[in-house]
């Protein structure tokens, strides 16, 4: 996969709209999907996701029997993103001027949210919450999120994200940062409900994790551009000295394990089949995801199912590509163990399992690789 962005640097200076970025939003969106990022529209010009159609905004909708987001359709919000190349360029290629957003859980991001913005400074218990900060130290000129950041990073003897080059960091319009970084597999972190209350890892600094989304890097509004910065376009690992931060400040979701929850006998017949061939290490990684993605059938919201089967996709993705699975084998055992998972959604898994699989045919798995 190309770890450039479809954008110059010189076309996301400054407010307004260059010229010609209505059409790298497709593009942009493309990307995205390739590194296994499902994505969805933002309205023309905002940074807010389009509105939902005339049926989904009546009073009383129930948004877990929509029919929308079977059919392909952006209506609400993250929860419509997808890996589909065929339903990014009908979406983009409909309307070319909107901005693309990148839903952070099943793309198993965490984006911290820098702001800096001008606002009256809160007493010294409030800028670390849970964290004392002794009063020898000077907080003379601390007037943002940057700095709160900053002193939490002293702290802890770390690096601040705002300074750490070696992942993806996205300068916004208003002067903020967001920082990305990928989360561990199976820890499922959460949004920061707002600096204001609720979870709130410092003063000035949130959270974009799942249930919510990040504006994709390239996107223009009224207001500029969300532009990278320095040259590195690839996502790091999140630092062990953040996560027990955010897990500190309530970041991290209660493991979700129904009690005597079994994956349903059909299921595990296709996850044995996909591993039984020759028991090779390969094949048995494969069945292992493949597994996760089939107890999701015990949980029917929260189980992370999208992302469980992008990473699966992912992984057989590879295997074709190193020539260990057969491409329509691959596509079977994926399909079969996801309709097992969520019966009656084919269009919303397929568009997953074909994003994961394009993803990972870049990527070819040799023995002893870690999916």
């Amino acid at each position: 996969m190309a770890s450039e962005l479809p954008f110059s640097r010189s076309d996301s200076r400054g407010p307004g709209r260059p010229p010609g970025a209505e059409a790298r939003s497709a593009a942009t969106a493309l990307w995205c999907a390739e590194r296994g990022w499902p994505v969805h529209p933002l309205s023309p010009g905002r940074k807010t996701p389009v509105a939902n159609c005339a049926r989904c905004r009546a009073p009383g909708h129930d948004r877990r029997r929509c029919s929308c987001l079977p059919a392909g359709r952006w209506c609400h919000g993250f929860r419509a993103a997808t890996l589909d190349p065929a339903a990014i360029e009908r979406w983009w290629g409909g309307d070319p001027r909107l901005g693309v957003g990148v839903a952070c859980g099943p793309a198993g991001l965490v984006v911290v949210d820098i702001d800096a913005h001008e606002r009256p400074l809160p007493d010294r218990g409030r800028l670390l919450p849970g964290v004392g900060i002794p009063e020898e130290v000077d907080l003379t000129g601390l007037a943002n999120g940057f700095h709160t950041l900053g002193v939490l990073a002293v702290l802890r003897g770390a690096v601040s994200p705002a300074d750490d080059g070696s992942t993806l960091r996205v300068r916004t319009p208003s002067g903020g940062l967001h920082v990305w970084y990928r989360a561990s597999s199976g820890h499922r972190w959460q949004c920061s409900t707002g600096s204001g209350g609720g979870r709130a890892l410092a003063w000035q600094v949130d959270v974009r994790a799942h249930g919510g989304y990040i504006v994709a890097p390239g996107t223009v509004t009224g207001a500029g551009a969300y532009t990278p910065v320095g040259t590195v376009r690839e996502v790091a690992p999140l630092p062990a000295w953040l996560a027990r931060e955010l897990e500190r400040t309530g970041h991290l979701a209660p493991a979700r394990t129904p009690a005597r929850a079994v994956v349903p006998s059909r299921a595990r017949e296709a996850v044995l089949a996909a591993g039984g061939r020759a028991g090779a290490p390969d094949h048995r990684a494969l069945s292992s995801l493949l597994a996760e993605v089939a107890a999701c059938a015990a949980v029917p919201e929260g189980a992370a199912f999208s992302e469980k089967l992008n990473r699966a996709a992912y992984t057989a993705g590879g295997l074709v590509a190193a020539g260990r699975l057969g491409e329509d084998e691959a596509e079977r055992l994926l399909e079969e163990v996801a309709e097992r998972a969520r019966p009656g959604r084919r269009r919303r898994y397929g568009a997953i399992i074909r994003g994961g699989l394009s993803a990972g045919r870049h990527r070819p798995l040799a023995l002893g690789d870690r999916p």
